[in-house]
């Protein structure tokens, strides 16, 4: 066999095994919590070894932290998705709340990434996941509106941070029960109202 073709070969099965250690543990921890998924029980469900388990991650908080920023990186990817090319900075924010809470409601992410992951992993570490991801697009959106002027200037980081809180706080809401049709009929009110008229 080559030389490149089974550092290829090595390198799928490697990714292939974390990909099954990540999957396990997001089940896991979704049906059980945190505390009570053990190890073992993550091998056991992705039917790998200790050893691998511990080849790709220092411990089940290193395992749970590449869960949760995977889980960033899902919801990221899905505004991106429904913001690309769309006529104004607006539009693309209105519709990247939309998306966002379409995102969440996937099951077990709202608890992982807005209950779990702030609770294990502590509030600045998910500051540094959401800064990696989410909060980067809201970020990106913020600023590119007030850069154009159609955006009433406000501190962007405090008017970035409240935005997220909203946002954050309709994704638990309609998880525990409420409606999404009233969380975005507010939310384009909210984020409809910081923008002057035209583009």
């Amino acid at each position: 066999m080559p030389v490149d073709s089974a550092r290829r070969s090595n390198r799928e099965r490697s990714e292939a095994t974390r990909a099954l250690l990540l999957e396990a543990a997001r089940k896991l921890v979704v049906t059980k919590g945190y505390a009570d998924t053990g190890t073992p029980e993550i091998v056991a469900a992705a039917g790998v070894t200790r050893g691998a388990l511990y080849h790709h991650f220092d411990d089940k908080q290193a395992l749970f932290r590449a869960v949760v920023e995977q889980e960033s990186a899902a919801v990221a990817a899905e505004i991106e998705r429904a913001t690309a090319n769309l006529p104004s900075i607006r539009e693309a924010l209105l519709k990247g709340g939309e998306a966002f809470l379409r995102a969440m409601s996937q099951a077990g992410r709202t608890s992982l990434l807005l209950l779990d992951g702030p609770a294990v992993l502590g509030r600045a570490e998910m500051n540094v996941i959401d800064d990696a991801h989410g909060a980067r697009t809201l970020r990106e959106g913020i600023s590119d509106a007030m850069g154009q002027g159609v955006m009433r200037s406000l501190p962007a980081d405090a008017l970035m941070a409240v935005l997220a809180a909203a946002f954050d706080r309709a994704a638990l809401d309609i998880e525990s029960g409420g409606r999404k049709k009233d969380y975005r009929q507010v939310i384009e009110g909210l984020v409809g109202g910081l923008f002057s008229e035209g583009p």
